[in-house]
């Protein structure tokens, strides 16, 4: 078993990890309070782009976990960080009206942006929205892409993610997005800043053994890959990732913790 004794903090992913649409994982509850209590330094890091930093906080108070907003690291957020350094940037944003929230500082053109942010829009998508996009980048916009996760678990099943989406349009475009969320290097370090704390001494939890594991493992981040939400055997099996431990669900973390 690997030897977990230097940890201080974990990184927690929330969908798949935590919960399940808008069902907690059992037990999860109890265990990231038991993982407070004994001292270690939690933040909870996810891709997700649909809610917005306030509504995320808020879901997970709802659901019963006790968040801080400032724990909270979404890859949008790391979007709205890097577009705050540029000079005034003109954007199209394909984002949740929720998340959109979050943007509205910047202008905004469907035809002329600097920057193509792109999350989950869901049912949105169509050939002309994809059109468009092309023919900005074309011109010389930027694609910036919240994540490119392939897919994720709902209540209904596995859905398809926005990969595909930014696959397709760097292969038209001859282009590459700048990738914002897990698995890039610099979100990673962006959380272990805040934590104040050095890769050897974190712990990431997540149920996508490529974004979650493979991605903190680049980053000298211990993974630990739990089997729900998207979590595939046979997929995980597939990897070339190996995780430093993989636990039937995040329940199992605290006796994990505390055999260290």
């Amino acid at each position: 078993m690997a030897d977990f004794s230097t940890i201080k903090g974990i990184m927690f992913d929330l969908d798949g990890v935590l919960y399940v649409g808008s069902t907690p994982i059992d037990g999860a509850i109890k265990a990231v309070q038991q993982i407070r209590d004994a001292g270690y330094i939690c933040r909870f890091v996810t891709n997700t782009s649909t809610l917005s930093l306030a509504s995320l906080q808020k879901k997970l108070h709802g659901l019963g976990f006790d968040v801080d907003q400032s724990e909270i690291f979404s890859a949008p957020q790391a979007a709205l960080h890097l577009l705050k350094q540029q000079d005034n940037p003109i954007c199209r944003l394909l984002l949740a009206e929720d998340v959109k929230r979050d943007f509205q500082q910047f202008q905004q053109s469907d035809t002329d942006a600097q920057w193509i942010v792109i999350g989950d829009i869901g049912n949105a998508w169509t050939y002309a929205m994809l059109n468009e996009v092309f023919q900005c980048v074309m011109g010389g916009g930027k694609l910036l892409a919240i994540h490119k996760n392939r897919f994720w678990q709902t209540e209904q099943g596995l859905q398809m993610d926005i990969g595909a989406f930014i696959d397709g349009l760097e292969y038209a475009t001859n282009t590459q997005a700048t990738m914002i969320g897990k698995p890039s290097a610099d979100f990673f370090s962006a959380v272990l800043a805040d934590m104040q704390l050095t890769p050897e001494q974190v712990l990431m939890v997540g149920d996508d053994i490529d974004a979650d594991v493979g991605g903190a493992q680049a980053s000298k981040i211990r993974g630990v890959l739990v089997r729900t939400g998207k979590y595939r055997q046979a997929y995980a099996e597939s990897s070339a990732v190996q995780p430093n431990a993989t636990l039937n669900s995040i329940a199992d973390l605290p006796a994990l913790l505390r055999s260290a």
